[in-house]
Parts: structure tokens; C-alpha cells; sequence
């Protein structure tokens, strides 16, 4: 019997593609104010699972057919690195999922706040304060219970900045003196209102905070800002207008958790395969209009545009994407969730009758050797090797690292 093919699908328009043939008209437009991180993302992108990081050659053991396979960028802002980190990631927190309601939440900055943050992303990307990490008081009695934050995703469908952050968080949390579970009402976490006002207070004291200690820059249309009289009167503005918190009903079960959050942990600006089309004078791309019922669109944008597009999502460097507070916080995960499960009564529901082993997922993050792409047998790598650089950044030479 012929087994299936199983040669991996590449999409006919890359991001990679479009950097290839407009990023150096973009760096050249753009010298004077493009920044580190920024021409790092582009580099990484470009020589994703090319020469210019080396690679190895596998043989099937089967069929014998040979072939090279390029190294990964292990960019987190490139598309093609994303698919396989994503996996090993949620594969490591499914053992950290608790039989219990788990309920979606969302914060989302207004534009005049999502304005300053955008030009302040260092200062604004940092944990939120104590008070917010955790879930507040199911009733009166119960301590905090976990938020997780698995995405920050400060974009929208066109590619604007449109800061948000998802929340996933367990419905109840662990009493005061950790002797008992104390859990939510099933299909309602809290009230929305007095949640965004409390959002609204503790966010605008943190920039208020950043603003006295000389850490925000305003730039462009928001310099006027820099003056201590300004950034007041605007704060006071902002007071004045309700924010948007969205808190879901709770998911179904740990299958749902889990497809929800593979949505949006490990994401990037844009997905290879929205990308439709891409010319001397265009790209073009499809898109969800929400407005309209999420009617799916195509947009074309210029190359110069797009590229700055993208880029206006590209994270400094030491921002965590994903965090985790409360008893998910990573210095106490393990044995938190231990006695969480003991108060649930749902210790045996773990494999091996108690507490899964913890899962180092920077481990997994690389997927194992594919399949054949001829015959779908087993292939292995017989030899690496990697490039070496000029100074102009063009590979040079070639050499062998081991065999096998």
C-alpha cells in the first residue's frame, strides 16, 4: 500500500519573500530611524531555514533518499518558527490545567492611552500591578486565585496597533489559609463594570507613576504631553471615559482551553498563509472586518507600508509575552497546583495517579526529524554543518560540524 504523501505545505507568499525583495529599499528609506530590534526581526526572517544558518542532512532509512534541512531563525516574531513552538508549549500546560470553569477575559487600552503606550512600550509592557494579578475576591473570604495572561497581542486584523491582553483564568481560587478551594458561580466570573473601573484606576497610576520618574517619551503629535500640565489635564480626560473590559462565559472543558489558547500564544503580527498576493507596488492580504460580522476582506497595501506595519509589532527585547500570576506563577506552579488538585479531590484524574512530571518546554520547542517526504519512512540526520559570515553578512564558506 502507497503511504500518504507527506511533504509539508509551504505557502505560495512568505513574509520572508516579501523582506527578500523590499526590505533593503525599506532599511535604506528608513536608516535614520530604524531600530535594533527591528533590523534583527528583518535579518531573521530573511535567513529562516536557509544556508546562512546552516543545517544537516538527513537520509531516509528506508528508501534511502537524502536531503538538506535548514536551521530555524527561533525568532519569536517569525511566522514559520511560531507553529512548532506553539505545540510544545501547549503540550508542556495541558498538565497544568485544573478540572475547574475556565473564563476568558479581556483588557483592552483606549486609542488616546493605546497612543502613549505604543510610543512607551517598554514602560507600559511591564507586569501589572499586585492587585491585578491574580482573580479578585470570588466573595468575601477567598484570597485571589491564578490569572494566566497567555497573549499580549497589540495589533489588530489590518496590522494597527490595537493593544489588548487575553486572560485565561480559572473560575475560584484557593482560601486565605490554602485549607480549601473556593470556587466561582458556574457561568459567571465577575462583574465587567467595576472591573474596567478598577483597570482604569491602577493603569493610569502606573503611568502617572512612570510619567513623575522621567520614563515616558512623547514624540509627534504627542509632545505637547511632556508638559507635567498637559499629561494631567489629559489623565483627567481619560477618567472621564469608561474602558473595555470583556469577560466570556467559561470555556467547555480542558479540549476548548486548550484550542483557545493555541489561537494566541506564541502569535504574530500575520500568518504566511493570509498573505495572497505580492507585487512590485503591492501586498495583499486578507482580513476579518468585525465591523461587519467578520466578513473576511482583502487588503492591499504598498511594500513600504506593510513592512512598517509589521514591525510596529516587533516586542523589545526582555518583554515576556506570556505570563502567569497567582498560584500559576512560575516559583510556585508545581506545588500550588498539587494541593489545588487535592482540595478539588481530582488528584488521581493526573497520569500515573498523582502529579504529572514538569514538562521543560524550551526542550520541546523544536519538532522531532519529519517523515520521508518520498516514501514517509523514518529520516535521520547524518550530518550538520553550518556557514560562515563576511562581515557583510553574506555566507562565505561552508564546513562541517560532526556526522553521524
Amino acid at each position: 500500500m502507497a503511504r500518504p504523501d507527506v511533504r509539508p505545505h509551504r505557502p505560495a507568499i512568505e513574509i520572508a519573500d516579501i523582506l527578500r525583495r523590499h526590505g533593503d529599499a525599506y532599511r535604506r528609506l528608513h536608516a535614520g530611524h530604524l531600530g535594533r530590534v527591528e533590523r534583527r526581526v528583518m535579518s531573521a526572517i530573511v535567513a529562516c531555514r536557509t544556508e546562512a544558518l546552516g543545517g544537516h542532512m538527513e537520509a531516509c532509512d528506508d528508501c534511502g533518499t537524502t536531503r538538506i534541512a535548514y536551521n530555524s531563525c527561533r525568532n519569536r516574531h517569525c511566522p514559520k518558527c511560531q507553529g512548532p513552538a506553539r505545540a510544545a508549549w501547549l503540550a508542556a500546560r495541558e498538565a497544568d490545567l485544573l478540572p475547574v470553569p475556565y473564563f476568558h477575559v479581556v483588557f483592552t487600552l483606549p486609542a488616546p492611552i493605546g497612543a502613549i503606550a505604543f510610543q512607551n512600550m517598554r514602560s507600559c509592557s511591564k507586569p501589572p500591578p499586585r492587585q491585578c494579578r491574580g482573580s479578585p475576591p470570588i466573595h468575601a473570604g477567598s484570597a485571589p486565585g491564578s490569572a494566566s495572561s497567555p497573549s499580549s497581542t497589540p495589533w489588530g486584523q489590518a496590522l494597527t496597533h490595537h493593544p489588548h491582553v487575553h486572560c485565561v483564568v480559572p473560575g475560584g481560587g484557593l482560601s486565605p489559609d490554602g485549607a480549601r478551594w473556593i470556587a466561582s458561580r458556574p457561568n459567571f466570573f465577575l462583574a465587567v463594570k467595576p472591573l474596567a473601573r478598577l483597570f482604569r484606576r491602577l493603569f493610569l497610576e502606573r503611568l502617572t507613576a512612570a510619567f513623575d520618574v522621567g520614563t515616558l517619551n512623547f514624540f509627534g503629535d504627542l509632545a505637547s504631553l511632556a508638559q507635567p500640565a498637559a499629561f494631567a489635564a489629559h489623565l483627567v480626560a481619560m477618567r472621564r471615559i469608561s474602558w473595555v473590559v470583556y469577560a466570556k462565559r467559561p470555556f467547555g472543558g480542558p479540549a476548548q482551553v486548550l484550542a483557545y489558547l493555541g489561537r494566541y500564544t506564541h502569535r504574530v503580527a500575520i500568518a504566511n498563509s493570509r498573505l495572497v498576493a505580492l507585487a512590485e507596488d503591492h501586498v495583499a492580504f486578507t482580513w476579518k472586518d468585525y465591523r461587519q460580522n467578520g466578513a473576511t476582506k482583502i487588503m492591499k497595501l504598498k511594500p513600504d507600508e506593510f513592512i512598517r506595519r509589521y514591525l510596529l509589532h516587533t516586542l523589545p527585547d526582555g518583554f515576556h509575552r506570556i505570563r502567569h500570576f497567582g498560584f500559576m506563577a512560575n516559583g510556585h506552579r508545581a506545588a500550588k497546583l498539587a494541593l489545588c488538585r487535592k482540595l478539588l479531590d481530582r488528584e488521581r484524574t493526573a497520569p500515573n495517579g498523582g502529579e504529572p512530571p514538569p514538562v521543560d518546554s524550551d526542550a520541546l520547542t523544536w519538532p522531532k526529524v519529519p517523515a520521508c517526504p518520498d516514501c514517509g519512512g523514518v529520516m535521520r540526520i547524518i550530518e550538520r554543518f553550518r556557514h560562515r559570515f563576511s562581515h557583510s553578512g553574506a555566507s562565505t564558506q561552508s564546513f562541517r560540524c560532526d556526522t553521524s
